[in-house]
């Protein structure tokens, strides 16, 4: 018998986002889910290493709120969201893909991205992952 699986796009890059990414995917690991995240366009270039530890932006509907979040998570000492994406990957099987098209499209390299990343694929081969998913979440 196979694990249950949860199968999510990261399309957006803002930090709200990117929270939501790794809380759901955290809570998925929790109840013994796999996970598989497939990055593309502003999700991907989130992850790129000199964007990852500096990205402060929040969605547009947000960033008026923006300064007191930042402020009230770092008080509180919330985990980032990449730490929380990483604590996710030590825990569970997490697994982080990176859309060739927005890769070649921008010629970047696998290289330029944080260690949580562990392939490039296509989409293809990504709907082919996520078909066989309980569910799929676009974030």
């Amino acid at each position: 018998m196979t694990n249950e699986k949860m199968a999510l796009v990261l399309f957006s890059g803002t930090v709200d986002k990117l929270m939501a990414a790794g809380i759901m995917t955290s809570g998925a690991v929790a109840m013994g889910m796999d996970v598989d995240i497939f990055a593309t366009f502003w999700g991907e270039a989130a992850l790129r290493k000199d964007m990852a530890a500096t990205n402060q932006r929040m969605s547009k509907d947000f960033e008026d709120m923006a300064p007191m979040f930042m402020k009230a998570m770092a008080a509180k000492k919330i985990p980032s969201w990449l730490e929380t994406l990483k604590t996710a990957k030590g825990t569970g099987n997490v697994k982080v893909h990176l859309c060739s098209m927005t890769m070649e499209i921008v010629g970047w390299k696998k290289e330029d991205f944080v260690d949580i990343v562990d392939d490039v694929v296509g989409v293809g081969s990504f709907v082919d992952m996520a078909k066989d998913a309980d569910f799929t979440l676009f974030i």
